[in-house]
């Protein structure tokens, strides 16, 4: 044989091996790709044990699968075998839950937060959080509460305030340590304010109770906020009702995606005991969902040079009034203000507003004074805000008042 021919009979024996071991690979990584949302859908977007570089490796476990997120940006939850979770938030806090019974791996070194189920004498001092408990029906979770029985508009949350069920134990800035050790505080659960009070911190953790640290605020999506509710989904073990919730507040902005933009702009705002006007930046997830909804906020780029975490932008009447008296709708926020019943109310805080083109038009709009408590309704509220630039029945209507 001459050495042509033995040249082309190696080159075909290369191509056979080839092709086989490629067969083998796909046929490897199709048995072992075992997907996290099983009892509402199964998504070719989970990724596989081989393919998902970023799963942690954990030294005894093997990894399963990891979450699949939608739209948020702040964490990500990868699946073990023997029912463990790990919830990676991007602020480089790793909480790593152990099911109820198991032992916590030898191995895992003292960088991860553990967190062991069940979670059931939980300390919320991130009152917005409340809802997504609310959502799960895992308000049973929640022994210790951050706010009084009279500052919860979830109904809930204040009933079992009410009933003893759930207790005071202080605000996130002034916690009752005494009551946090005494009623076995398995998990303290904060908003990103707890930042501004790391001596808080510290001392809960000397308690021995692990402190988590809710970043939903900080997505840039307003169903990635929503997603969070996926996160409680792990912590209570209710992960499929998690997904339940969540599908059902996606299929409102699904229902938009291909909605052609009205171009009506909104203003958003309220004014403050000082008279001042309190509006959103450009770049927060409240113009954003005005977007989504069906129109434009009118402020194009407001707060563009402020690097601060502060979504509110304080400004003087003639300011607010100079960019936004030709907006075509107006929307009051009541969230943090208490709410206005008329357009006249409206006015009477300042005349200027007589001069607006939504007061004229009879465009004017309240929130409803819960919104702050109800992250979980986002797509809700996006469908609240398409309604009324559409002019759809008020009677849909959830989370905003027309106002006469």
């Amino acid at each position: 044989m001459n050495n042509t021919m033995k040249k082309k009979l190696l080159y075909a024996l290369a191509i056979v091996l080839a092709c086989a071991a490629c067969l083998t690979a796909c046929g490897s990584e199709s048995s072992t790709t075992v997907y996290s949302n099983k009892a509402s859908k199964e998504s070719s977007e989970t990724k596989s044990a081989e393919t998902d570089a970023a799963a942690p490796a954990i030294e005894g476990l093997t990894y399963e699968s990891t979450l699949k997120l939608d739209y948020a940006k702040c964490f990500s939850v990868y699946k073990y075998q023997g029912g463990y979770s790990l919830i990676a938030v991007n602020d480089g806090r790793n909480y790593f839950i152990v099911p109820d019974g198991a032992e916590t791996p030898s191995s895992l070194d003292s960088s991860y937060i553990v967190l062991k189920q069940p979670l059931d004498h939980i300390y919320l001092a991130a009152t917005a959080a409340m809802c997504e408990f609310d959502s799960l029906d895992a308000i049973d979770h929640v022994l210790l509460s951050g706010e009084e029985a009279d500052g919860w508009y979830i109904d809930s949350a204040k009933a079992a305030m009410e009933s003893g069920a759930m207790l005071y134990a202080g605000k996130y800035s002034a916690p009752d340590y005494e009551s946090l050790v005494k009623n076995r505080c398995d998990v303290a659960i904060e908003s990103t304010m707890i930042l501004h009070s790391p001596d808080v911190q510290e001392k809960i953790e000397e308690l021995g109770i692990p402190v988590f640290i809710d970043r939903a605020s900080y997505e840039p999506e307003p169903m990635g906020r929503t997603e969070w509710v996926k996160v409680y989904g792990v912590l209570t073990g209710k992960e499929d009702k998690a997904e339940e919730v969540f599908e059902e507040q996606k299929k409102y902005e699904d229902a938009l995606a291909d909605f052609t933009n009205t171009e009506s702009t909104v203003a958003f705002f309220y004014v403050n005991s000082n008279g001042m006007v309190v509006t959103r930046k450009s770049s927060d997830y409240i113009p954003r969902m005005i977007e989504i909804a069906g129109g434009r906020y009118v402020f194009k780029d407001l707060g563009s040079d402020d690097d601060t975490a502060s979504s509110a932008v304080n400004m003087g009447m003639e300011e607010f009034y100079a960019s936004a008296k030709d907006a075509d709708y107006i929307v009051y926020n009541a969230s943090i203000e208490d709410p206005i019943n008329s357009i006249q109310e409206l006015v009477d805080k300042n005349a200027m507003f007589a001069d607006f083109k939504a007061v004229k038009s009879g465009n004017v709009w309240c929130t409803d004074k819960s919104l702050y408590q109800a992250s979980n309704v986002n797509g809700t509220v996006i469908n609240d805000m398409h309604i009324m630039l559409t002019g759809g029945s008020t009677d849909d209507v959830k989370y905003l008042r027309k106002l006469q």
